[in-house]
């Protein structure tokens, strides 16, 4: 998640840069950018560019200067506002697919403040289809069609997931573990549909979902064992709270094609492993890149484990987890919506 922090008194810009150094610490954090004053200009130019913004202000200046650019709870950014002091963190826009009511969890345990959150389906601790999709990182087709299956959620009523009698929903079966109080469901298979897409009924309401590619990217000191790298693998999948079985590819440099860990670590998993062309990560180029100069040194190449999975996740892919390091291993999480 790319972040704008913007605040326009001295005392809310000097908690942007405390909150700023304890976001960079988050690896799910990819970038955390400071803006001071000039609101209504600025908040025009972050709400396209980035993917939440901070405002640390009064509401009314923070609505009154968002309220021309709202547009759609699909492509809004996640929005919360602050205090200056610090005491209140309110989720006030695209809390479910911008995650916004996550992030505002977040920013509140971070800053010993109150959180707050209005939406429906979380004051009532019922699972809204919308954050069922944005956990399992599933685009929706018809988003229009989510006000019916929050409701039929929010008043206890069975809703179904049409899945394909061939595909692998290993990673959906586990959510649904973790949340049987939350969401009445019923399970049905089909050859009908695409394997990479989820469908849902509420009497006459259909909801499309698409499985969106992840791609983890790995790179590792020579010699590293699959053992090695599953531990930052575990502590990648426990951070982003999803299964193994939501990964659809490893990838890594082609420099490490015969290292055994990583091939060892595919056969376990059982997702395959794509090797990237040294010469295609020497040419790629990311805003979201963050290079490594003893990576350059070594290999030529600033990044291997963020260009290896944004390359693999193919075009419009996004980092969801920086490059981090583990004992000689680095791992990164990169996704791209399909069409």
């Amino acid at each position: 998640m790319k972040i704008a922090i913007i605040s326009v008194s001295k005392k809310g810009y000097d908690l942007s840069f405390h909150l700023k150094e304890l976001l960079d610490k988050d690896s799910t954090i990819i970038s955390t950018d400071i803006y001071y004053k000039d609101i209504k200009n600025t908040i025009k130019l972050l709400f396209y560019e980035y993917d939440a913004i901070i405002a640390i202000m009064a509401s009314g200046i923070l609505i009154r200067s968002i309220a021309p650019l709202i547009q759609s709870k699909v492509s809004d950014p996640a929005i919360l506002n602050i205090d200056e002091n610090g005491k209140f963190v309110i989720s006030t826009l695209s809390g479910h697919l911008g995650g916004a009511n996550k992030l505002t969890s977040k920013v509140a345990e971070l800053l010993n403040a109150l959180p707050v959150i209005t939406t429906a389906t979380d004051v009532n601790k019922k699972l809204g289809i919308d954050v069922l999709a944005k956990d399992l990182y599933l685009s929706i087709k018809n988003p229009k069609e989510i006000l019916h299956f929050n409701k039929a959620i929010l008043n206890g009523e069975e809703i179904v997931f049409l899945l394909n009698s061939s595909g692998n929903y290993d990673f959906l079966f586990d959510y649904f573990n973790k949340n049987t109080l939350e969401i009445d469901v019923s399970i049905e298979f089909t050859s009908q549909i695409n394997t990479d897409e989820i469908h849902v009924f509420y009497k006459n309401h259909k909801l499309i979902m698409t499985i969106e590619t992840i791609v983890m990217g790995i790179g590792c000191k020579k010699g590293k064992s699959k053992n090695d790298i599953l531990i930052g693998v575990n502590k990648t999948l426990n951070d982003l709270n999803i299964s193994k079985n939501r990964l659809t590819f490893l990838a890594s440099g082609e420099v490490k094609k015969n290292e055994q860990g990583i091939l060892d670590l595919s056969d376990e998993l059982n997702i395959p492993v794509k090797f990237v062309d040294m010469d295609k990560l020497k040419l790629f180029t990311s805003n979201e890149i963050h290079e490594s100069e003893f990576v350059k040194s070594k290999f030529g190449v600033g990044s291997v484990s963020e260009a290896s999975a944004l390359i693999t996740a193919g075009f419009d892919s996004k980092l969801i987890y920086k490059k981090t390091p583990f004992n000689g291993v680095t791992i990164a999480l990169a996704i791209s919506k399909k069409d």
